[in-house]
């Protein structure tokens, strides 16, 4: 699991028993980004039946306002990073002074790598991190990832959790309130458009380096970091709940379902009145991205924890416990280029139509191998 402890190689203890529903979870929602996204898209080219054009669709981004499948991956990644953190952390003034200083010294020394390895990932594939600083885009999944995970825990150590809540409901009320009212250089005010949305003005005269694509505004962007924020804090919220009920599994999964469904609902409804939107990272989006992820831990927590339907779970889980790391080596090394290296005759020899979809398979498999190398021998690098 994502650790509040320095980044290391770990040689995993035997007999420490990891949260298998969790690291499969995350395993889960990475490998849609090591090249399994592209297989429906490639089974339609070969098959061409119509619901695998609908499924490849669902693995691309939302063009603006909406949400996708393919939206929750990131926000989901945030959730579970928090339900760590609910589920180990304590409040400092519980530990040793050493000990409390230490652990935010590392939690502070995991953010600046987070942040580090963003950029790293950002100038990938060949291109190099520029030598100009105001070519350098800053800002990245990973960065945002370290910052909410590292606010959420800032929280969890030295605030109560009654503040927590009250942490969670302002930010989600101010921000839309923020979009909503706020006028800075004829930005905002209610416009949530892709040009004249408030968070244009900060990304254009607050954020450092570029932006992608040379975009108005960042997808990973300064002012869209705070509600995310929340999305760490509902996994802590959530962790503590399993945690408090890991003795009565039928009250835990019906709690799950009812928390999970009424927070997808009231995100839903919230959209009418503020757009659901990835970019934006819009109040009524965090609330969608927290059911659906509430609602993804559940299945996954009554499948293995529960039913102990574990055999395919395991796949997951050699990608969840070294996710961080297959994330940034998809940057560094051309995955796409060693499959054809390695299965380019079978590649070859197949009908066209089908030749894609072997190609993304070998990049998962490849991806996967790797991993499992790793996990065989218990050695999980952590960040």
């Amino acid at each position: 699991m994502l650790s509040q402890y320095p980044s290391a190689v770990v040689k995993a203890n035997p007999n420490k028993k990891r949260l298998l529903s969790i690291d499969a979870l995350r395993g889960f929602d990475m490998i849609w980004i090591l090249g399994a996204e592209g297989l429906f898209a490639a089974l339609f080219i070969a098959t061409g039946w119509p619901i695998l054009a609908v499924l490849a669709q669902q693995m691309e981004h939302s063009a603006w306002h909406g949400f996708r499948v393919y939206d929750l991956i990131f926000p989901l990644f945030i959730f579970l990073s928090g339900v760590s953190l609910g589920i180990a952390a304590k409040p400092l003034s519980s530990y040793e002074p050493e000990q409390a200083k230490s652990i935010l010294y590392n939690g502070i020394r995991r953010l600046l790598l987070l942040i580090s390895f963003g950029i790293l990932y950002n100038h990938g594939w060949g291109g190099g991190i520029p030598t100009s600083f105001d070519s350098i885009r800053y800002v990245s999944v990973l960065g945002r990832i370290g910052i909410a995970w590292f606010v959420a825990a800032l929280l969890v150590w030295y605030v109560s959790e009654k503040i927590q809540w009250f942490v969670a409901g302002g930010i989600l009320i101010g921000y839309w309130l923020l979009l909503s009212l706020v006028t800075l250089g004829g930005y905002g005010g209610g416009d949530f458009s892709a040009i004249g949305a408030l968070n244009a003005w900060f990304d254009q005269h607050l954020l450092p380096g570029s932006t992608y694509q040379g975009l108005a505004i960042d997808p990973e962007g300064l002012l869209s970091n705070i509600t995310s924020i929340v999305n760490a804090l509902a996994g802590v919220f959530i962790g503590r709940y399993m945690i408090k009920n890991i003795y009565t599994p039928k009250t835990l999964l019906t709690g799950l379902l009812v928390i999970g469904t009424s927070i997808l609902l009231l995100g839903y409804l919230w959209g009418i009145f503020f757009p659901i939107n990835k970019t934006l990272w819009t109040s009524s989006f965090t609330l969608v991205t927290i059911g659906y992820s509430i609602l993804l831990l559940t299945l996954f927590y009554w499948l293995i924890d529960v039913v102990e339907f574990t055999l395919w779970a395991k796949f997951f889980a050699v990608i969840g416990t070294n996710s961080i790391i297959i994330y940034l080596g998809s940057s560094i090394v051309d995955w796409q280029y060693t499959s054809k290296s390695i299965f380019g005759g079978l590649i070859n020899s197949v009908p066209a139509g089908w030749q894609d979809f072997i190609l993304y398979a070998g990049m998962v498999l490849l991806q996967w191998l790797v991993l499992y190398w790793l996990y065989r021998r218990n050695i999980f690098i952590k960040v």
